[in-house]
């Protein structure tokens, strides 16, 4: 359904163009919008409404119907002076009527598109659907997920909306009260470097427009329509992959989660089981800060004990007393490749325990 503010904006258009006053009014005779008070009874609206004439002079005024699906939507009223009244009325008519098959395609389109990313639709569907909406089915494609800080503001919805309005080709829907979901077709023949400016024009422009906390996560490209779904689940993969393990990345593809990837699909009692086989009843976020900063730069340099002592500002005997200390606590000698590949893990591990157990499902 068109909104009253569009139906308002339109008639303003046309009779800023034409001088002519217009006035739309629901099938019951209530005015919907206009641009001057009419005068119309809405005896008269009715009794039009219910004549076999689809337009009609009525003490002075032109009356039109306007139909949804051959069922009456609107009456359109048309006053003034001038053999142009009636043309006039008539083409105002004819825009609000193409308003409505638009609008009623973008919402078709929009429910379509949604339950095609949730995979509600049967593969013979996707095809009559598609061909009917007149999507194309055949042509390469990519979901990306946007989830902001302005959590439940449809501010963002048609932020995004407004960035991605230049190609009629693209979809933007929204699934849930969290992200914002663009289904976006590809053109270009390096559609990894496609993805990533749009990625990077979509995060500007947001910020530009006061978004907070941005984070954009995509998924692979698929070829077919019946496809799209798939790189959606990707693309949410990834969106809580890239908050696990990334969240420093404001930009995060499916394609570049690596081991994190593995992680996320574990059960947490298997990684239970994991951490404790590796260090007893301890775990490995247990330790103090300096110790955690060690560690983590230690990994940062790739096992190098000169550049990392260098970067923290530490004689490299103080870094192999860290580092013996941490060998006798868990048994693990972090200059040791295999060991440091153990510790790794278990940080991710229990980085990823950490937010299961903080996210609500």
């Amino acid at each position: 359904m068109i909104s009253n503010q569009i139906l308002q904006n339109t008639i303003d258009g046309l009779k800023s163009i034409s001088r002519v006053d217009l006035c739309v009014m629901d099938a019951d005779g209530k005015d919907v919008a206009s641009t001057a008070d009419m005068g119309s009874s809405s005896k008269a609206v009715e009794a039009f409404a219910v004549s076999p004439a689809d337009s009609q002079e009525i003490q002075g005024y032109q009356y039109f119907k306007i139909f949804d699906e051959q069922q009456l939507e609107y009456v359109l009223v048309a006053g003034g002076t001038g053999e142009d009244v009636y043309m006039v009325g008539k083409m105002a008519a004819f825009q609000i009527q193409n308003l409505l098959v638009a609008y009623k395609e973008r919402f078709d389109k929009d429910n379509f598109i949604k339950n095609l990313l949730l995979d509600n639709l049967l593969l013979v569907d996707i095809y009559s659907r598609s061909k009917k909406l007149h999507i194309q089915t055949e042509v390469p494609r990519v979901v990306m997920i946007l989830e902001s800080g302005n959590e439940k503001d449809n501010n963002t919805l048609e932020l995004v909306r407004a960035h991605f309005a230049s190609s009629n080709k693209d979809f933007i829907t929204a699934v849930d009260e969290n992200n914002v979901i663009a289904v976006k077709e590809l053109t270009e023949a390096d559609a990894q470097r496609e993805i990533e400016k749009a990625a990077g024009s979509l995060e500007s422009f947001l910020q530009k427009e006061g978004i907070k906390g941005i984070r954009i996560a995509y998924g692979t490209v698929v070829q077919e329509i019946k496809e799209v779904s798939r790189s959606y689940k990707e693309a949410k993969m990834a969106l809580d992959v890239g908050k696990i393990f990334f969240d420093d990345r404001k930009i995060i593809a499916y394609s570049e989660l690596g081991i994190g990837r593995l992680i996320y699909q574990l059960p947490i009692p298997l990684c239970k089981m994991f951490i404790r086989e590796i260090f007893g009843r301890k775990s490995p976020d247990e330790f103090d800060e300096e110790t955690l900063t060690t560690i983590y730069k230690f990994f940062e340099n790739s096992l190098n004990v000169s550049e990392t002592s260098r970067q923290l500002f530490i004689h490299r005997n103080t870094l192999v007393y860290r580092l013996d200390k941490l060998q006798k606590s868990t048994g693990l000698d972090l200059r040791v490749f295999e060991d440091a590949i153990t510790f790794k893990i278990a940080l991710m591990v229990v980085k990823y325990m950490k937010y299961m157990e903080n996210t609500d499902f």
